[in-house]
């Protein structure tokens, strides 16, 4: 009976856990909706800034600008951005950005080329403090869902870093949002901005739908009006002027545009976990059940063999 209540006990155990990852999913499945709609959100700022962009883009043809953010000096120092989580339990979300980011400081480090890191997420920073790499700054405890103040706040040390000659190039390390059960690391130069790359792309939102009880993610194709400004337009300041005062602006909705995608990958990655977690824990209480059973079923016949034997030998 002892072996019983250990199986008993064992099942009421991972009963327990399963109610714990399962509850875990459906947090994460929320976020990742807040997620969709804070992109959503942000959606027509940046179409207006993209707008503007590429007409004064168009109407100054960036010939002869001398604009900090738009200069390219000798790459002597990179600084590396790297955007991580807080929080475990997300499968190789973590693992897998890391080792990027490492990799790459090693490619900078046999081009004999300097490197710092600008670490969001207490993984990432836990990891390089212990091997004690080059930190310029670190970021934690920051919002699941990111906000734009807080973006402002990462690239407000971008651009001390970058116009104060600390670093000559900067690049951002982050998770791209694929599907719930896909995401991949990318690099992204951030400083100084490229002039062909302020021109509009196509650009992509998911969006996180339920269909037969099951989460299943989209991605639409946004594309942003390319409008020029009118010939006549106007400028009360020198049009090189008010570009140089969009630019940060740029910067910021671009590594905001980073934040979420790498907040929706973590939770993604988080929920597809839990998932699993909670179908291991349902398989492995159906195995426990049936042990259970079995043994249940091996004391009921070893009773009633007992039994037999002993009425047989009173019956002698």
């Amino acid at each position: 009976m002892a072996n019983l209540k250990t199986i008993r006990d064992r099942i009421k155990s991972v009963k327990n856990t399963k109610k714990i990852t399962e509850a875990m999913r459906l947090v994460a499945a929320a976020k990742v909706r807040r997620a969709q709609e804070q992109v959503t959100a942000t959606r027509p700022f940046a179409d207006r800034l993209a707008e503007v962009l590429y007409g004064l883009a168009e109407r100054l043809q960036f010939e002869n600008l001398d604009l900090p953010l738009l200069k390219k000096r000798e790459v002597k120092t990179v600084g590396l951005l790297v955007v991580s989580g807080d929080r475990g339990l997300c499968g190789g979300y973590n693992g897998n950005i890391i080792k990027y980011a490492e990799n790459r400081a090693k490619e900078l480090k046999a081009e004999g080329v300097e490197y710092k890191f600008v670490l969001v997420g207490r993984k990432a920073t836990q990891y390089f403090q212990r091997r004690e790499q080059p930190i310029d700054a670190t970021y934690t405890n920051l919002e699941q869902i990111p906000t734009a103040p807080e973006a402002a706040m990462i690239a407000d040390e971008l651009l001390s870093l970058f116009l104060s000659g600390t670093v000559d190039r900067i690049e951002l390390i982050y998770t791209k949002f694929v599907s719930l059960i896909s995401s991949r690391p990318v690099i992204q130069t951030l400083l100084p901005l490229d002039p062909q790359g302020l021109e509009t792309a196509d650009d992509e939102i998911f969006r996180l739908t339920s269909q037969g009880g099951e989460f299943q993610v989209s991605r639409e194709k946004v594309s942003a009006p390319k409008k020029s400004l009118p010939r006549d337009m106007i400028f009360e300041q020198d049009p090189a002027q008010i570009l140089d005062a969009l630019l940060p602006l740029y910067l910021n909705n671009q590594l905001l545009r980073a934040l979420q995608e790498s907040a929706a990958s973590e939770l993604a990655a988080r929920m597809t976990a839990m998932n699993n977690a909670s179908e291991n824990a349902s398989d492995l209480i159906g195995s426990l059940t049936l042990t259970y059973n079995k043994a249940r079923q091996a004391a009921i016949t070893q009773e009633i063999l007992e039994v037999c034997g002993g009425a047989e030998a009173l019956n002698g």
